[in-house]
């Protein structure tokens, strides 16, 4: 399904993304981070929030690092509470998610994932692979309501096409 060089270019072009919309919210005033913007988590600070609680979970089920602190997806909007804190923390994540994937093989990645979902409130089995590609595409759905988000309060979002990605693919 996927390799390690997906794994790899995904995590680069997180980091990428990542990187230029820290430079794109520090164009907007505080006050619109946390308006409610009619997205599936309200506003631009609590999406990006979950992200970064999304982001650590698959990461600790990944066994590459510890669980967010406080909570479930319900939680997930109040675990970075500002802008600094987003900005401070989420290269160190992103670095995490690149040392993962520098890490990972083709091996690896065929097996499969077992984990306790508190969303299901179950016990689940699925491929790493799938989880994995789950993790790549969840970031990008949410960093899209971001990248929407900015746009409508008038702030200069960045190009998100992976192919204009630099150092190419």
């Amino acid at each position: 399904m996927i390799s390690a060089a997906y794994c790899q270019t995904m995590a680069r072009y997180n980091a990428w993304q990542n990187k230029r919309l820290s430079e794109s919210l520090q164009a907007l005033p505080g006050a619109a981070l946390t308006e409610d913007q009619g997205a599936f988590f309200g506003s631009i600070m609590a999406t990006l929030s979950h992200l970064a609680w999304g982001d650590a979970m698959w990461l600790s089920r990944l066994g590459a690092g510890d669980p967010p602190q406080g909570g479930g997806i319900e939680d997930s909007v109040d675990m970075i509470p500002d802008r600094a804190t987003w900005l401070e923390m989420r290269p160190k994540l992103d670095q995490q998610i690149t040392d993962w994937a520098a890490a990972v093989s083709d091996e690896q990645l065929a097996g499969d994932l077992s984990w306790y979902s508190g969303a299901l409130q179950k016990g689940m089995v699925t491929p790493i692979a799938l989880c994995v590609a789950h993790l790549f595409n969840h970031q990008t759905h949410h960093r899209g309501q971001v990248h929407a988000m900015l746009t409508r309060a008038g702030v200069h979002a960045p190009v998100t096409d992976l192919a204009f990605m630099p150092g190419g693919m």
